[in-house]
């Protein structure tokens, strides 16, 4: 989901999306980030295609952690 419908579908404006997120929000938001800049690392992209996948595959990484919270803790994620 795109910044901007995320901060839709929480009913934020101008607010900060961050500062808007549960705790394992940004975990996962974070686990995706991490994931990404260490693909990066190791594989060196080029152009704005080969960091788009890079992206793509770290929020796969949080995506992939996502049920497994879900599963363990009983709670689902409404992101």
């Amino acid at each position: 989901m795109k910044a901007s419908e995320y901060k839709e579908l929480k009913g934020l404006r101008k607010e900060s999306l961050r500062d808007n997120m549960t705790d394992i929000e940004v975990a996962l938001t974070n686990i995706g980030e991490i994931a990404a800049r260490d693909i990066a690392t190791s594989e060196h992209p080029q152009g704005l295609r080969e960091n788009m996948n890079v992206a793509k595959r770290g929020g796969k990484v949080a995506n992939d952690a996502r049920p497994s919270y879900e599963k363990e803790t009983k709670k689902i994620c409404n992101f």
